[in-house]
């Protein structure tokens, strides 16, 4: 992973000119609960902010794992600090369900460009010239990626609670694919395994990702896979306005997110320095995914975890 600055400038804008003794910190005593979801690989991201508030002095424990909906309510009542992988504007109902801009505290973009969408191996693609999603409404195109016999494409979905899963079943609806195309939701890590599998024996696959994260690391878009457009856009709920065409035309569905660290408000108005850490903190995007990468290859124990985030730091 490549060393930034960015850390040493953080850390050198918040102490200033203070004397970095634990009596002079500014979160000396003062106790911070992280939350993550339940997805090993944005442990990473939310241990970097971690070690960053210890260096200003607080006293910050293990973070929770929980679902994305009670990492938002916990942080909403105070019953957590913060959590360093909002996805901004994918889990815009989410945010907003539980207070919004009124009980959190976001400011800045932690890790940003992170890209979602609809892939499926290149062979396929290549040999029934298919490059939008649009095109499984025709049932002999969906049968391809049929692995259950029931005659619906199999498409690789996203784990109930994550905020993906309502963006795919919108979509799916959208695009009149509801009877062609069957949304495999579950444990992704095991089905995206499934599917993986699949794929290097030979057979067609679809499947919903995102970056940052290995999967595109190991099914190369453009070598092994290829990223499906959509027909146009189409998004539930507090994204609906949202236009999902990239400057060069090309529409995967899903606009650019940013991870952004949301805190409880009231806290954060509490602790400035904290506050300031979360608003110029920056992860760069290729860091996460050669992370993750690591992850995936068998280094994926707390230990390593930590190591990965020591090795960044240093």
């Amino acid at each position: 992973m490549r060393t930034t600055g960015i850390w040493a400038i953080a850390l050198t804008t918040l102490l200033g000119s203070q004397v970095a003794s634990a009596a002079d910190l500014p979160g000396k005593g003062i106790v911070v609960q992280p939350v993550q979801s339940t997805i090993s690989e944005e442990t990473f991201q939310t241990l970097l902010v971690s070690k960053a508030l210890e260096k200003l002095g607080y006293a910050v424990k293990e973070p929770r794992e929980v679902d994305y909906n009670v990492a938002y309510t916990s942080i909403a009542s105070g019953d957590a600090t913060f959590i360093a992988v909002n996805w901004d504007p994918l889990q815009a109902d989410q945010y907003r369900s539980a207070g919004g801009d009124d009980k959190f505290y976001r400011e800045g973009i932690y890790v940003s460009g992170a890209a979602q969408g609809y892939l499926i191996d290149k062979k396929t693609a290549d040999q029934y010239h298919i490059t939008n999603i649009e095109q499984l409404k025709e049932p002999k195109i969906a049968k391809l990626f049929d692995s259950n016999g029931d005659g619906k494409a199999d498409l690789t979905g996203c784990t109930p609670g994550w905020g993906c899963e309502a963006m795919i079943n919108h979509h799916l609806n959208a695009y009149g694919l509801s009877n062609t195309v069957e949304h495999n939701q579950g444990n992704y890590a095991a089905i995206i395994a499934d599917t993986i599998t699949r794929f290097k024996e030979g057979k067609p696959v679809l499947y919903y990702t995102w970056t940052p994260y290995w999967v595109s690391d190991v099914l190369v878009p453009g070598r092994d896979v290829v990223w499906l457009q959509v027909p146009f856009s189409s998004l539930p709920g507090e994204q609906k306005n949202i236009d999902t065409r990239l400057p060069n035309g090309a529409n995967y569905g899903f606009p650019v997110n940013n991870m952004r660290i949301a805190a409880n408000k009231p806290w954060a108005q509490a602790n400035p320095a904290a506050a300031k850490l979360f608003s110029i903190m920056k992860l760069p995007i290729a860091d996460v995914n050669a992370q993750n990468l690591r992850m995936h290859e068998g280094q994926s124990s707390q230990a390593d975890i930590q190591n990965h985030v020591n090795g960044w730091i240093k």
